[in-house]
């Protein structure tokens, strides 16, 4: 298996994610490769720092790169020799080398941009999106999508449905996965028109295990195993998760040790415990669904073990099958409903 990982991309690169590929090296077989992609000078230097001589490294040189305030379409078209856009090269069917997966910490917009561009999409698909599994007390639920299209078309969502749900069953092993839409109200007479068509697509879908809508204060209640909506909305949902679970954390913390420092040693193990399964450092990455290759992208403050985890992730996509479940689902679809 051959991946490529942009090593510019990130409010830590290339340190931390350099670092991370190289504590990623044990995930690897004899016949696996890491292709890193980036500046072969700054790369080089920092393995030479670290001993580092493994075969199984490779390096593709790159001179430019994609900055996070960069506009990034522009980006892509202008920086051709940045590593976002070599990395997406790299997962292209016509590459001669082509890798199995790509994955970047870099400016989501380019990433997304850059992989529409040259890997482009599966057969059906009209927009990729990106899926994130958040962790709850109830279980994994699949957020489709994160940030990749935040201004979609009821077609869009449609689809994000049911590759949601083919992700779900496929990686996750959720049976008949219940597919619930992000609205301001579970009522159907609530939602923009965008939201009441996409409801609509959803209702005459054979197949589809659709629960309807759920408010925002559901999502954490065991009320759907995927959800859709815009980008916009997803990204800016996933973030205020992100950030109130580290809030919580320190503020349960901080109460334990006002109360009794002496219970907060004894909390202490249950307490990293239950940090490390609402991390999204031991996640790693999140694919782009619907992109002809496997194309993951992690958080833009990924740290070295957030690397490591999205190569995990990365060898476990290609070995899912994913994406040729997610064709046969939409080829199915499609010829039911034509």
């Amino acid at each position: 298996m051959r991946l490529a990982v942009d090593v510019m991309g990130g409010d830590n690169a290339p340190e931390a994610i350099l670092k991370g590929c190289i504590e990623a090296i044990p995930l690897l077989g004899p016949e696996d490769r890491l292709v890193l992609v980036g500046n072969r000078p700054i790369v080089q230097e920092m393995l030479g720092e670290r001993g580092i001589d493994d075969p199984r490294l490779e390096l593709e040189h790159t001179t430019e790169v994609i900055e996070m305030h960069d506009s990034p379409t522009t980006a892509v078209k202008t920086k051709k020799d940045s590593s976002i856009v070599r990395m997406a090269l790299l997962g292209s069917e016509k590459h001669p080398q082509r890798c199995d997966a790509v994955l970047s910490a870099g400016n989501t917009g380019a990433c997304v941009a850059a992989a529409m561009m040259h890997m482009r999409r599966l057969p059906h698909v009209h927009r990729p999106g990106i899926a994130v599994t958040i962790p709850s007390f109830h279980g994994p639920v699949v957020l489709i999508d994160a940030g990749a299209n935040p201004e979609p078309r009821p077609s869009h969502l449609w689809q994000y449905a049911l590759m949601g749900e083919t992700y779900a069953k496929t990686v996750l092993g959720i049976e008949s996965p219940r597919i619930a839409q992000m609205n301001i109200g579970s009522e159907e007479a609530k939602g923009t028109g965008l939201t009441k068509e996409t409801r609509e697509l959803l209702k005459s879908t054979p197949g589809v295990n659709y629960v309807g809508y759920i408010e925002g204060r559901e999502f954490f209640e065991d009320s759907a195993d995927v959800v859709i909506t815009d980008g916009f909305t997803g990204n800016t949902l996933l973030k205020m998760a992100e950030g109130m679970a580290s809030s919580l954390m320190r503020a349960l913390a901080r109460e334990i040790a006002m109360f009794d420092p002496n219970l907060l040693l004894q909390f202490e193990p249950i307490m990293k415990q239950l940090y490390k399964k609402h991390d999204y450092h031991e996640y790693g990455g999140a694919p782009l669904l619907g992109v002809n290759g496997v194309c993951l992208i992690a958080h833009g403050s990924s740290q070295a073990r957030t690397i490591k985890s999205a190569v995990r992730a990365c060898q476990e996509f290609v070995r899912s099958g994913v994406n040729r479940a997610i064709v046969q689902r939409l080829s199915e679809v499609c010829t039911a409903t034509t």
